[in-house]
């Protein structure tokens, strides 16, 4: 497959699942990474999970992408971040 082929169909809606440790504003952190990519981020979007031991937070963020490239901009963006481990 090229690099420029994907799976998905543009545009669409698409959950981005991003983890880091339970730490002040992580929620906050990375709805400030994502939204100069997105158009808007509404209280919906967004969903929050605490591991099972409590060191751990996950954040869901389902957005509305128009190309892969603007989704691969999220992803950089985030991958970036020190305070984030995994975004899936």
């Amino acid at each position: 497959m090229a690099e420029e082929e994907t799976l998905l169909e543009f545009p669409c809606r698409f959950p981005i699942k991003i983890m880091g440790r339970d730490e002040s504003e992580f929620e906050a952190h990375v709805l400030q990474l994502i939204s100069p990519h997105v158009e808007d981020i509404k209280a919906e979007d967004v969903s929050i999970r605490l591991s099972k031991n409590g060191k751990f937070l996950s954040v869901t963020v389902t957005v509305d992408v128009q190309s892969k490239e603007q989704l691969d901009r999220i992803y950089l963006t985030l991958t970036d971040s020190e305070r984030i481990l995994y975004v899936l």
